[in-house]
């Protein structure tokens, strides 16, 4: 039995390949028709510009507002005791397809270049009126790669559609990536504390990134003066009572608009300065020490130049998890419309998108020497990235980058990135 379910897995495997290589030359294809009039999109934006003078940088400082421990405790009173992830793990709603059963309208939105060694779909039926957004793992929450004896992936999204309540949700997929022959989900819904602990609000915006980081989930929302970076403890897993679109206390007790489980935010994080860029996309770097989170912003959405800067996770114990206030470097890109980020050693890694959503995005390392953008093949061509991914997470246990674009949740090694960019 053991030796014909390693050949199922070796057969599943060599598919997968099969079909990510066949959709992968699709999209070259169809990449190298595009007109040489892109070169705007590949000028080279030279080196990252460190901005040290304290007008550039005190305006990121954070501004830290925790809940107050009795709220939680009296919102955990009320919904019942808290359950841990396993238990979440353990009672999935719904299974991921792997990428050679997924249509190919959702396939379209995997990279061409490089392209991705594993790959997944999510089902439609699950996912209507849903946006899908930032990706973090248990690879950023513990360097073993693991929560407890899991592997596990979060995927966050932000409801698009419904009434104006509905269009301020957002959840997160907690996703078993113990077998990947075989990921399940279970959704939880983000919520923050509201009366002293008494009842709990949907989240309110769209979750634009989030970081795992031992017991807590960093997440950023919006844009503007509404955004903020919240923070949940994953060791306060809370289970809905009660089926149905409603968010927070009702008759009967709590729910939580057809999630199964709830995440109220513990504390959040705000820039102080007027006009600072808020954090758009984050990610973890575990090559500084110590550990740190990075971050993106635009002065406006869409013009630039963009913001890349990093604050040190606290190194005190009674702080796990939670970040010190005073960026430790801050830069400035020439690139615009950047929608992803990821630092790791010395290179920035950012995702740009090109035109709208629907065509090519490039994909830049850039650090303090210059700046190369990965290719399509032997082509000359840059517009080889995923334009809806919003998220870069790096498993450093296996090496592999996690990324999510509409309906595909997708990983492909950092050396291929690397690889790319000198071709």
């Amino acid at each position: 039995m053991k030796h014909r379910g390693r050949h199922r897995r070796r057969r599943r495997g060599r598919a997968l390949r099969a079909a990510l290589a066949g959709t992968a030359l699709a999209l070259t294809a169809a990449a190298t028709m595009i007109s040489a009039s892109q070169a705007t999109d590949a000028d080279d934006p030279g080196a990252l510009r460190p901005l040290t003078a304290s007008a550039e940088t005190a305006p990121l400082r954070l501004t830290e507002q925790a809940v107050r421990g009795d709220a939680l405790d009296r919102l955990s009173a009320g919904m019942g005791r808290p359950v841990g992830i396993g238990a979440v793990l353990a009672d999935p709603d719904g299974s991921l397809r792997d990428a050679e059963e997924c249509p190919d309208d959702d396939r379209r939105a995997l990279p061409v270049e490089p392209a991705a060694t594993r790959a997944y779909c999510w089902p439609g039926r699950d996912t209507v009126g849903w946006r899908a957004g930032a990706v973090t793992t248990s690879g950023d929450a513990d360097d073993d790669g693991r929560w407890g004896a899991h592997r596990v992936i979060l995927s966050g999204w932000s409801r698009t559609a419904g009434s104006v309540a509905e269009q301020g949700l957002a959840r997160v997929a907690f996703v078993d990536a113990g077998d990947p022959g075989a990921p399940r989900y279970t959704w939880a819904l983000l919520t923050v504390p509201v009366d002293d602990g008494r009842d709990y609000r949907g989240l309110g915006s769209a979750v634009s990134g989030m970081v795992w980081y031992q017991d807590k989930l960093l997440v950023t929302t919006g844009r503007g003066e509404g955004a903020a970076l919240y923070v949940y403890d994953l060791d306060r897993v809370q289970r809905a009572t009660v089926e149905g679109r409603s968010v927070g206390r009702v008759p009967g007790g709590w729910s939580a608009a057809g999630a199964r489980y709830v995440l109220t935010a513990v504390a959040s994080y705000r820039t102080s300065g007027a006009g600072a860029p808020r954090p758009d996309g984050i990610a973890l770097d575990r090559s500084t020490a110590p550990d740190s989170l990075v971050a993106h912003g635009a002065s406006s959405p869409e013009d630039g130049p963009t913001r890349l800067w990093r604050y040190s996770f606290s190194t005190e114990p009674h702080r796990a998890g939670l970040l010190d206030p005073d960026p430790v470097a801050v830069y400035e890109t020439e690139l615009t419309r950047v929608r992803s980020v990821l630092s790791y050693r010395s290179g920035w890694y950012l995702g740009r998108m090109t035109g709208t959503p629907d065509e090519r995005g490039t994909l830049w390392r850039q650090d303090a020497d210059g700046a190369l953008p990965t290719r399509c093949g032997a082509d000359e061509t840059h517009r080889c990235w995923s334009a809806g991914a919003t998220s870069l997470s790096y498993w450093q246990e296996t090496g592999d980058v996690w990324s999510q674009s509409g309906r595909m949740l997708f990983a492909l090694p950092l050396a291929s990135v690397d690889r790319s960019l000198h071709r």
